[in-house]
């Protein structure tokens, strides 16, 4: 992966953080989109200090001109960017009869909206380039549903779908499309739900079949590979990582 342009969008935390720095580690320049930009900035510094070469962008991918504008800012300081994880998301938990017009689009806006738009503002620059490799990640929700997560699993629905779509267009042209759904990861968003009462821990840990919560790096292993040459087989897929609870 040396020499390549990376997009990390909510890449300055949890999933997408460990994505950042994974990516970075194989030799990829990384730009870091996230809606906090000092985060994203800090990111970058952390890879950058660990050698590698990173930029943070403020970029809330609810806003297309703020997508475009980032992506201009890639390629005049990094070059083509020819990776793109989608990582940003928010569960935005809600019981279904109280979910507001607002909330319901804001969910869908962040979690798959978004998506669509990210990938639109950097398609042109895989095909100019005759290669590319997204990943967009989706979530294990859309197997099982989640009581009080309604738009958040239809808008992860969403991107699955989207992804099946864009790998059957853009596959003879050098571009893989692949979704991870992760299962129950480490995170602060997953942290929060947990605040939130709707999530028990060690039940969760009982109910997966090797025994532990996941890690954001174990999601960053697998979307490395989905973007590495040796995986251009792969695409269209539903990569699950998941420690056995979806099969």
């Amino acid at each position: 992966m040396s020499g390549r342009t990376a997009i990390v969008t909510g890449g300055a935390s949890g999933i997408g953080g460990a994505i950042s720095a994974r990516l970075a580690s194989g030799n990829d320049q990384v730009a870091i989109f996230d809606i906090n930009g000092d985060a994203a900035e800090a990111a970058a510094r952390a890879i950058e200090d660990a050698g590698g070469k990173a930029i943070g962008l403020a970029v809330d991918v609810t806003d297309r001109a703020q997508i475009d504008d980032g992506a201009e800012q890639v390629r005049a300081r990094l070059g083509r960017p020819t990776v793109l994880v989608n990582s940003a998301g928010a569960t935005l938990a809600t019981p279904f009869l109280e979910i507001t017009a607002d909330t319901w689009n804001r969910a869908l806006a962040i979690n798959l909206t978004g998506t669509f738009d990210c990938c639109q503002a950097v398609l042109p620059d895989m095909l100019e380039e005759g290669w590319g490799r997204i990943v967009n990640i989706s979530s294990s929700s859309v197997h099982s549903g989640s009581p009080g997560l309604a738009g958040y699993v239809t808008a992860k629905s969403g991107v699955v779908g989207l992804t099946k779509v864009l790998a059957l267009e853009f596959g003879r042209r050098g571009i893989t499309v692949n979704t991870i759904p992760p299962g129950f990861i480490d995170t602060p968003m997953l942290r929060r739900t947990v605040d939130s009462g709707m999530v028990d821990v060690d039940t969760q840990i009982a109910k997966t079949p090797v025994g532990r919560i996941g890690r954001p790096e174990d999601v960053a292993a697998t979307c490395a590979f989905l973007v590495s040459d040796e995986a251009g087989y792969i695409t269209g897929q539903i990569i699950g990582v998941n420690g056995g609870r979806n099969t």
